[in-house]
Protein backbone atom coordinates (compact mmCIF):
# COMPACT_ATOMS: atom_id res chain seq x y z
CA UNK A 1 0.00 0.00 0.00
CA UNK A 2 1.32 3.43 -0.96
CA UNK A 3 1.42 6.24 1.56
CA UNK A 4 -0.51 9.37 0.62
CA UNK A 5 2.75 11.33 0.32
CA UNK A 6 4.32 8.76 -1.99
CA UNK A 7 1.17 8.38 -4.11
CA UNK A 8 1.13 12.16 -4.63
CA UNK A 9 4.84 12.17 -5.55
CA UNK A 10 4.40 9.28 -7.98
CA UNK A 11 1.46 11.03 -9.63
CA UNK A 12 3.61 14.13 -10.05
CA UNK A 13 6.15 11.93 -11.85
CA UNK A 14 3.36 10.61 -14.08
CA UNK A 15 2.70 14.22 -15.11
CA UNK A 16 6.40 14.87 -15.71
CA UNK A 17 6.74 11.78 -17.91
CA UNK A 18 3.60 12.76 -19.87
CA UNK A 19 4.94 16.29 -20.37
CA UNK A 20 8.28 14.83 -21.46
CA UNK A 21 6.47 12.87 -24.14
CA UNK A 22 4.80 16.09 -25.30
CA UNK A 23 8.09 18.02 -25.29
CA UNK A 24 9.73 15.43 -27.54
CA UNK A 25 6.65 15.24 -29.76
CA UNK A 26 6.87 19.01 -30.25
CA UNK A 27 10.59 18.69 -31.04
CA UNK A 28 9.80 15.96 -33.57
CA UNK A 29 7.20 18.10 -35.29
CA UNK A 30 9.56 21.08 -35.40
CA UNK A 31 12.38 18.98 -36.87
CA UNK A 32 10.07 17.38 -39.43
CA UNK A 33 8.95 20.84 -40.53
CA UNK A 34 12.59 21.76 -41.10
CA UNK A 35 13.21 18.71 -43.30
CA UNK A 36 15.27 16.93 -40.62
CA UNK A 37 13.58 13.58 -41.00
CA UNK A 38 16.16 11.57 -39.06
CA UNK A 39 16.07 13.93 -36.10
CA UNK A 40 12.26 13.96 -36.28
CA UNK A 41 12.12 10.15 -36.18
CA UNK A 42 14.54 10.09 -33.25
CA UNK A 43 12.33 12.55 -31.35
CA UNK A 44 9.14 10.65 -32.22
CA UNK A 45 10.80 7.55 -30.74
CA UNK A 46 11.83 9.51 -27.63
CA UNK A 47 8.24 10.73 -27.25
CA UNK A 48 6.92 7.16 -27.44
CA UNK A 49 9.49 6.02 -24.88
CA UNK A 50 8.48 8.73 -22.40
CA UNK A 51 4.84 7.75 -22.78
CA UNK A 52 5.78 4.16 -21.91
CA UNK A 53 7.62 5.44 -18.81
CA UNK A 54 4.43 7.23 -17.80
CA UNK A 55 2.29 4.12 -18.33
CA UNK A 56 4.69 2.01 -16.28
CA UNK A 57 4.21 4.43 -13.37
CA UNK A 58 0.42 4.50 -13.80
CA UNK A 59 0.21 0.72 -13.64
CA UNK A 60 2.54 0.56 -10.63
CA UNK A 61 0.53 3.12 -8.67
CA UNK A 62 -2.71 1.28 -9.34
CA UNK A 63 -1.20 -2.14 -8.57
CA UNK A 64 0.01 -0.85 -5.20
CA UNK A 65 -3.48 0.21 -4.18
CA UNK A 66 -3.14 3.86 -5.12
CA UNK A 67 -4.95 5.81 -7.78
CA UNK A 68 -2.98 7.12 -10.74
CA UNK A 69 -4.27 10.45 -11.98
CA UNK A 70 -4.19 11.82 -15.48
CA UNK A 71 -3.70 15.54 -15.01
CA UNK A 72 -3.58 18.60 -17.22
CA UNK A 73 -0.27 19.15 -18.97
CA UNK A 74 1.67 22.30 -19.72
CA UNK A 75 1.94 22.92 -23.45
CA UNK A 76 5.50 22.53 -24.76
CA UNK A 77 7.19 25.23 -26.79
CA UNK A 78 6.93 24.86 -30.56
CA UNK A 79 10.03 26.66 -31.86
CA UNK A 80 13.56 25.62 -31.00
CA UNK A 81 15.62 28.01 -33.11
CA UNK A 82 18.15 25.44 -34.30
CA UNK A 83 18.72 21.73 -33.98
CA UNK A 84 21.75 22.49 -31.78
CA UNK A 85 19.61 24.49 -29.34
CA UNK A 86 16.97 21.80 -29.40
CA UNK A 87 19.45 19.12 -28.33
CA UNK A 88 20.78 21.39 -25.56
CA UNK A 89 17.19 21.63 -24.33
CA UNK A 90 16.90 17.85 -24.55
CA UNK A 91 19.88 17.47 -22.20
CA UNK A 92 18.53 20.11 -19.81
CA UNK A 93 15.17 18.35 -19.78
CA UNK A 94 16.73 14.95 -19.05
CA UNK A 95 18.70 16.46 -16.15
CA UNK A 96 15.42 17.90 -14.83
CA UNK A 97 13.79 14.44 -15.05
CA UNK A 98 16.78 12.82 -13.34
CA UNK A 99 16.51 15.29 -10.46
CA UNK A 100 12.80 14.55 -10.18
CA UNK A 101 13.43 10.78 -10.07
CA UNK A 102 16.11 11.30 -7.43
CA UNK A 103 13.66 13.29 -5.29
CA UNK A 104 11.11 10.53 -5.70
CA UNK A 105 13.65 7.93 -4.56
CA UNK A 106 14.36 10.12 -1.53
CA UNK A 107 10.64 10.10 -0.65
CA UNK A 108 10.60 6.28 -0.81
CA UNK A 109 13.38 6.17 1.76
CA UNK A 110 11.60 8.67 4.02
CA UNK A 111 8.42 6.61 3.77
CA UNK A 112 10.33 3.33 4.21
CA UNK A 113 8.66 1.97 1.06
CA UNK A 114 11.37 -0.35 -0.19
CA UNK A 115 9.19 -1.99 -2.84
CA UNK A 116 8.70 1.37 -4.56
CA UNK A 117 12.36 2.18 -4.00
CA UNK A 118 13.26 -1.03 -5.81
CA UNK A 119 10.78 -0.26 -8.63
CA UNK A 120 12.31 3.20 -9.14
CA UNK A 121 15.83 1.83 -9.61
CA UNK A 122 14.85 1.08 -13.21
CA UNK A 123 14.11 4.79 -13.69
CA UNK A 124 17.41 5.77 -12.07
CA UNK A 125 19.32 3.54 -14.52
CA UNK A 126 17.18 4.77 -17.43
CA UNK A 127 18.02 8.39 -16.63
CA UNK A 128 21.75 7.62 -16.57
CA UNK A 129 21.33 6.25 -20.10
CA UNK A 130 19.18 9.18 -21.26
CA UNK A 131 21.67 11.77 -20.03
CA UNK A 132 24.57 9.85 -21.60
CA UNK A 133 22.67 9.73 -24.88
CA UNK A 134 22.01 13.48 -24.85
CA UNK A 135 25.67 14.23 -24.07
CA UNK A 136 26.83 11.85 -26.80
CA UNK A 137 24.59 13.59 -29.33
CA UNK A 138 25.80 17.03 -28.26
CA UNK A 139 29.41 15.86 -28.70
CA UNK A 140 28.58 14.85 -32.26
CA UNK A 141 26.81 18.16 -32.91
CA UNK A 142 29.86 20.07 -31.66
CA UNK A 143 32.01 18.15 -34.13
CA UNK A 144 29.67 19.13 -36.96
CA UNK A 145 29.69 22.84 -36.19
CA UNK A 146 27.98 24.68 -39.07
CA UNK A 147 28.91 22.14 -41.75
CA UNK A 148 25.76 21.41 -43.79
CA UNK A 149 27.24 18.15 -45.07
CA UNK A 150 27.84 17.12 -41.47
CA UNK A 151 24.23 17.98 -40.62
CA UNK A 152 23.03 15.82 -43.51
CA UNK A 153 25.06 12.85 -42.24
CA UNK A 154 24.04 13.49 -38.63
CA UNK A 155 20.36 13.61 -39.61
CA UNK A 156 20.75 10.28 -41.39
CA UNK A 157 22.83 8.62 -38.68
CA UNK A 158 20.89 9.72 -35.58
CA UNK A 159 18.30 7.07 -36.30
CA UNK A 160 20.94 4.49 -35.34
CA UNK A 161 21.71 6.09 -31.95
CA UNK A 162 20.01 4.57 -28.93
CA UNK A 163 20.28 5.15 -25.19
CA UNK A 164 21.97 1.78 -24.78
CA UNK A 165 24.64 2.52 -27.40
CA UNK A 166 25.40 5.90 -25.79
CA UNK A 167 25.83 4.43 -22.31
CA UNK A 168 28.19 1.64 -23.32
CA UNK A 169 31.51 2.01 -21.56
CA UNK A 170 34.43 0.91 -23.71
CA UNK A 171 36.69 -1.76 -22.27
CA UNK A 172 40.27 -0.79 -21.52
Amino acid sequence: MLSEKLEKALNEQVRIEAESSQVYLSMASWAEGKGLEGIAQFMYNQSDEERLHMLKLVKFINERGGHAYVSALNAPKTDFGSFQKMFHELLEHEIFVSNSINELVHVTLQEKDYATHNFLQWYVAEQIEEEALARNILDKINLIGNDKGGLYLFDRDIQQITANSAAIIPKA
